[in-house]
Formats: structure tokens, C-alpha cells, sequence
């Protein structure tokens, strides 16, 4: 799957706006298809509602975009960071007033979505944002609403794509989320084949999910019994931490303060918490 690569694949390479330009404008763009994912295409398919919000994060050149909008789809928002194909794609639809084009970073955006379509997004984004990704997706979807698309069932040396498995992916959105579908894909790609899982997630209106800044924690051993500690918290239902120890994800019944988070925390003096906002 060397395909795939970009032209750096260090994960500590910096992946911000100017290293996705750089992939456009020197075309080493290995995971653009040129076409619509074969199980977006089924997906997109089985959908009746065409005047769904949708929204594709990260779309690139977003063939699904356009397979919406051939399709009577009339409310379609796409974002990238990258100048180069929002500017391509502002040009090739500059005359359909179905699909908003966004240039901007993801996790500023601010809207709701009835469905968000991953494709190509959750792989590209370093895995120490993991966290903030579930946290801002469950912001961004509506009541009931659906996260679908597909996510690497497998390990990369480096990345971008970053890879991971199914019980991984549980645990991340376990709680925020409930588990409509994740599956092995039967009909991706044949260089990706038995390599992508197909995820439809519905969002839990019913939790409060909310992300915070984590000082202090500097191995496994420590995540473990700081994660123990949060769950025993009346109301809270997961608890996951960045693999660079530096955000928490909490997901609860009911808004949990800070004062206690910061009381549960208080058995190590390094340790400091702060909740993100909106």
C-alpha cells in the first residue's frame, strides 16, 4: 500500500495547512482515488433524506461531494485546510448553491450535521488528536445524528495514514456513540482490500462529552491509574486518554465540574486539568 504515502511520513512531521499544500501542489496525493469509495458510493446509495446536512471533513478533491450532488443532494458542506483543492473545488461548483466549500481548520468549524462522512480524515490526523476528533464530532452532529465512513483496520510504520483496529476504535467512541456498524468493508478498493472498516456511529444526545488539557502524566502506568480514578466518578461512562498524555476524553451522564476532576486528580501534585471549550 505504498500508494498511500505522502512524501513525509514521520510521525513527528509537523501536519499542518502548509504540509497538506505541499502534498497538493507537488501532487503526492497517494490516497485520492479519483473516484467516489466504493462503500461510500453503497452508503450514499441507501440514503432517502436529500436534504440531509451533510458534512465531509478533510475532502480533499471529494468525488463523494459531487457523487451527493449528482444524486439531489442540496445541502453539502465540505472543509479542507489545504488552499489548493478548496480553490479547485470552488471553481468546479461555483454555480450549484447544494454544497458549501470551506477553507479552514476542522476543529474550529462550528455547524450541525444530520451526517458527517469520513473519508481519508480520521487516518491523516496524528493519533495524539484521536480525543479531540470523537469530541468534535459528537459537537458537530445533530441529534441522532450518523458518522459514517471508514477507518484503517491495520498498522502503518509511519503515517500519514495513520493506522489502527476495531477494538481501538471501540474504546475511543464507546459511550459518545453507539455502534450501528463496524465492519470489516467487503468492497473497498483492491489495494485496500480487507483493510478499511466501515463505520456507521449514531451520536448520544443523551451524554455530556467534553475534552480537557492534561498536565502532568508521563507514562502508561500513571494513564492507567488517573483513568481508573475518572471512571469511578458517579455518572461517568468512558474515559480515554491521548497516547501523548496531553488531552482527556469524558464522556458521563451528566456534566461533571471541574472542581471534581481536579479533587480526583489531586492525589499527585503534578497533575493538572483543565476542560477545552467549545
Amino acid at each position: 500500500m505504498e500508494h498511500l504515502k505522502c512524501c513525509v511520513i514521520s510521525n513527528n512531521e509537523p501536519l499542518d495547512q502548509a504540509y497538506w499544500e505541499t502534498q497538493y501542489k507537488t501532487k503526492t496525493t497517494g490516497w485520492d482515488l479519483g473516484q467516489v469509495s466504493p462503500p461510500l458510493q453503497r452508503y450514499i446509495n441507501t440514503i432517502i433524506t436529500k436534504n440531509s446536512r451533510v458534512l465531509i471533513p478533510g475532502c480533499g478533491n471529494s468525488y463523494e461531494a459531487e457523487y451527493l450532488l449528482e444524486h439531489g443532494f442540496t445541502n453539502v458542506t465540505v472543509i479542507d485546510i489545504a488552499l489548493t483543492p478548496v480553490r479547485a473545488l470552488k471553481e468546479k461548483f461555483k454555480n450549484n448553491p447544494s454544497i458549501k466549500i470551506v477553507l479552514g481548520d476542522f476543529f474550529a468549524h462550528q455547524g450541525k450535521y444530520d451526517l458527517i462522512i469520513e473519508q481519508t480524515f480520521f487516518c491523516a490526523l496524528p493519533p495524539t488528536m484521536r480525543q479531540k476528533y470523537v469530541w468534535k464530532m459528537h459537537q458537530l452532529l445533530a441529534e441522532e445524528g450518523i458518522l459514517a465512513g471508514l477507518l484503517f483496520n491495520r498498522t502503518f510504520e509511519s503515517g500519514p495514514p495513520f493506522g489502527g483496529n476495531k477494538e481501538e476504535y471501540e474504546l475511543i467512541f464507546k459511550g459518545a456513540f453507539d455502534f450501528l456498524k463496524i465492519d470489516v468493508s467487503k468492497d473497498s478498493i483492491a489495494p485496500r482490500a480487507n483493510s478499511e472498516l466501515f463505520i456507521e456511529l449514531k451520536k448520544n444526545s443523551q451524554v455530556v462529552v467534553n475534552l480537557y488539557e492534561l498536565e502532568g502524566i508521563t507514562d502508561s502506568d500513571c494513564m492507567e491509574k488517573l483513568i481508573e480514578k475518572l471512571l469511578a466518578i458517579n455518572g461517568v461512562l468512558n474515559v480515554s486518554i491521548s497516547s501523548n498524555f496531553a488531552d482527556v476524553l469524558l464522556v458521563s451522564k451528566k456534566e461533571i465540574t471541574t472542581e471534581t476532576l481536579q479533587e480526583v486528580t489531586a492525589y499527585d501534585e503534578k497533575y493538572a486539568i483543565k476542560k477545552i471549550k467549545n
